[in-house]
């Protein structure tokens, strides 16, 4: 598989460029402590200064470096999206695992409670619940996670439905193989592909949501910084200085087309097309 991934790769420039879109975003924010401006640090005196070679984004209204706040920012916005996709991949994988493989009454317990959920608005479920819980970084990454698991389960339980037919799988059972056993051994691993494809598009989703909470802001909560709350900030400022807000508005959407972009390459790719 990683190889055919490599294969692809190498062929797709467009795909090759946002897998290093990504790469680059997430090293600069996993170091983006070696900046040296601190990005909580306030100076009144220096602020909404335009971009400049001290400041290569500008500084914001509390005289904060732009910049370093941008890469703080994507540090939360990236660990939001990638840990929610953990969250969900598993829980999603697991459910629709055994809801395929059991089937009957669990079965259906399952996917139609899937699909009272996704008949019911998440976006206004999560602000909900995001008002009465306690605001932070674990809180928006659970709540994310919990309402993006639903698609998942039903690809996972889609091919599972395949995947039990197979003669290994009727030889497991055959041998008396305990279920669970089944499950992590031979279905899981032949449904990883689809997970991976799933879990990429998953990121995007997350990342966009964040920024859509913060906007709001109902995400993360000053003085720290994601992408979605320094759009937020940048709202009385558009028409003086609009790097406030094309800034984190660009490295939004330069993360999420990456990742979607890439998600339609795994697709193509693991699904043989």
């Amino acid at each position: 598989m990683g190889s055919k991934v490599f294969k692809a790769l190498k062929k797709d420039k467009l795909s090759m460029m946002s897998l290093g879109i990504i790469i680059v975003l997430c090293v600069m924010s996993l170091f983006a402590f070696l900046s040296p401006y601190d990005p909580n640090s306030i100076d009144i005196g220096n602020k909404l200064q335009p971009p400049s070679l001290k400041h290569i984004f500008g500084t914001d209204d509390m005289g904060r470096d732009y910049f370093t706040r941008a890469l703080y920012g994507g540090r939360v916005s990236l660990m939001v999206g990638f840990s929610s996709m953990i969250i969900s991949s598993v829980l999603g994988t697991l459910i629709g695992a055994i809801s395929g493989y059991v089937g009957g009454v669990v079965d259906s317990l399952f996917m139609r409670t899937i699909d009272v959920l996704m008949s019911i608005p998440s976006f206004f479920l999560i602000l909900t619940l995001n008002v009465y819980l306690k605001p932070g970084i674990s809180t928006i990454i659970v709540i994310i996670a919990i309402f993006s698991w639903m698609g998942i389960a039903r690809i996972i339980r889609g091919e599972t439905l395949s995947i039990k037919e197979r003669e290994y799988v009727t030889c497991a059972i055959a041998q008396g193989i305990k279920p669970k056993n089944i499950i992590i051994r031979h279905i899981i691993p032949n449904v990883l592909p689809s997970v991976i494809v799933a879990s990429s598009i998953n990121v995007a989703g997350a990342i966009l949501m964040e920024s859509s909470l913060s906007f709001l802001g109902l995400g993360i909560q000053a003085p720290s910084a994601s992408w979605g709350s320094m759009l937020q900030n940048a709202q009385g400022y558009m028409m003086d200085i609009p790097s406030l807000a094309i800034f984190p508005g660009l490295l939004i959407l330069l993360t999420v087309l990456s990742f979607n972009i890439l998600g339609d390459m795994l697709r193509d790719v693991l699904q043989g097309k």
